[in-house]
């Protein structure tokens, strides 16, 4: 490995390990070098890396900290790869996002507030009533995000995000039959919210693993290039 290496899996070994908690401020550079045996360049790259990835932050006129280590935050990190991956990659991650919107769909039913329940009609008006695929595409996700949000899970929230980031490069409405596709889609929101209205679960979770299947299948089949918007 390189000393850039052994300064990152150092540190994470600290921070795994419970040697330095959340929000607990950074030993002295020196002290640092010296115990990972590597130079202040390549520790500082170390800290870099890990600052990416939500596990470090640094204040300014203070040093360098452990963050909150919040689930949500480091799960949201995932877009900085995922969102590289090419379109077979994506669908590799499908079934996990089928499984994972059925359940967000279930709580959602268990749970959901009336506000909730009045943004995802809002929402879903405004889907059928345009032909812009970006709005629709951004009222999609939003949607997906309030059945999320609702579930009570911040976690399961950001992984869902940041599947559906990825998602959204590719527009199959964009697509010769769009239209079509787009008023299927469009049913599958009604499903999945009429099901959350009437408090039903098993049939909220059904209607969101049919709805992910569904353009799971689009992807497969149509195989659209990456949008440019």
């Amino acid at each position: 490995m390189s000393a850039v290496d052994d300064a990152f899996h150092g540190l994470r070994q600290m921070i795994s390990s419970g040697r330095l908690v959340a929000e607990q401020k950074f030993p002295p550079e020196s002290e640092l070098c010296d115990e990972l045996g590597v130079s202040r360049g390549s520790l500082r790259e170390a800290v870099r890396m890990l600052s990416a990835l939500g596990v470090i932050e640094s204040r300014h006129g203070s040093g360098t900290y452990v963050s909150q280590l919040r689930a949500e935050e480091i799960i949201g990190s995932l877009a900085l790869t995922v969102d590289l991956l090419p379109l077979s990659g994506l669908l590799d991650m499908y079934e996990l996002r089928r499984v994972l919107e059925a359940h967000a769909a279930a709580q959602a039913a268990a749970r959901v507030s009336t506000d909730t329940e009045a943004e995802l009609l809002s929402l879903i008006e405004q889907m059928e009533a345009t032909d812009d695929t970006e709005l629709a595409s951004a009222c999609d996700a939003r949607f997906h995000e309030a059945i999320a949000e609702a579930g009570g899970n911040p976690t399961l929230m950001a992984l869902l995000g940041v599947f559906r980031s990825r998602s959204r490069a590719y527009q199959v409405f964009e697509l010769p039959n769009g239209a079509e596709l787009k008023r299927i889609s469009d049913l599958g929101h009604r499903a999945i919210a009429d099901a959350i209205f009437a408090r039903d679960p098993a049939a909220a979770s059904a209607a969101a693993a049919a709805h992910v299947a569904q353009t799971d299948a689009w992807l497969r089949l149509y195989q659209p290039p990456l949008s440019e918007k």
